[in-house]
């Protein structure tokens, strides 16, 4: 397992289609742009494109092409609803060539399902990043199938480190939790902030002080933790001082019936659904 940022695809030479713009597929799109990947360069297939998707077509990019006729791509990236996988991946085929790569980020969908629905003996990488690569501090986790030769390799990740940091693992087995703690994880942080807030309404506080407290001590603390090299449990440590506030607070989060067995079951949870997607 490896963690490295590639910072540059200005060298990028041949045509990269991208399958779905919606949130994840734009954020990775100014990503690439922003690391110097031309325009001109860039396919895209979104049947509802945003104005700054289909601003893009003044620097070059293509919109909505016929895709019969099209020269295979070097690269193809599936950002599409895993629902209707199905019915748009086989008919990408035309632009999938002997070389070419295709990277999905498709929740659920396997490197099985990748392999019978392109043509037979395409390379392809099964990633999946999280929503902070909106802001470029995403992680992607990402493996390939055993098509994918080392420039490919080396392509995918560039492409996928442009959203923030990036795993390799080699057990496809291992996606499905990874799914459920960092895929899913961002979510259990908001809840964490809506919750924190309500808490501190039901303690007294005016609700819009709450909630900008919460606010910002979560996205503080999580700061802090990426800046740090310490380890989560050690900055908690620090922060609690024995027969303090926090101690007390932490003496309920930390019971039987405390944080850590909720957060086991919630994931165990979604990673059976995601394994339950997967079919």
């Amino acid at each position: 397992m490896t963690t490295t940022r590639e910072r540059t695809l200005d060298g990028f030479s041949g045509t990269l289609v991208l399958v779905g713009a919606g949130k994840m597929g734009s954020a990775m799109l100014q990503g690439w742009l922003g690391l110097g990947l031309d325009p001109a360069r860039v396919v895209v297939i979104e049947p509802q494109p945003s104005p700054e998707i289909a601003a893009l077509s003044a620097r070059g990019l293509q919109l909505n092409p016929a895709i019969e006729g099209q020269a295979t791509a070097t690269v193809i990236v599936l950002a599409i609803k895993p629902q209707i996988a199905p019915e748009v991946v086989p008919g990408l085929a035309p632009l999938v060539g002997e070389e070419t790569l295709v990277v999905s980020i498709m929740a659920g969908r396997t490197l099985r399902f990748l392999a019978e629905a392109l043509p037979a003996g395409a390379a392809a990488v099964r990633a999946m990043p999280n929503t902070p690569a909106a802001i470029g501090r995403g992680i992607t986790v990402a493996v390939p199938n055993p098509r994918v030769c080392g420039s490919q390799r080396d392509l995918a990740h560039a492409l996928l480190a442009a959203t923030g940091a990036v795993e390799w693992v080699s057990d496809e087995g291992l996606m499905d939790a990874v799914t459920a703690v960092s895929g899913s994880g961002p979510a259990y942080v908001f809840l964490l902030a809506e919750c924190l807030a309500r808490a501190g309404v039901a303690a007294g506080l005016p609700a819009d002080l709450a909630a900008r407290l919460a606010r910002e001590t979560v996205a503080g603390a999580g700061e802090l933790l990426h800046r740090s090299t310490l380890d989560p449990a050690t900055l908690r440590a620090n922060v609690t001082s024995p027969g303090g506030t926090t101690a007390a607070a932490l003496a309920v989060l930390m019971g039987p019936q405390g944080l850590d067995p909720l957060l086991r079951e919630a994931v165990a949870e979604a990673t059976r659904r995601s394994r339950e997607l997967a079919g």
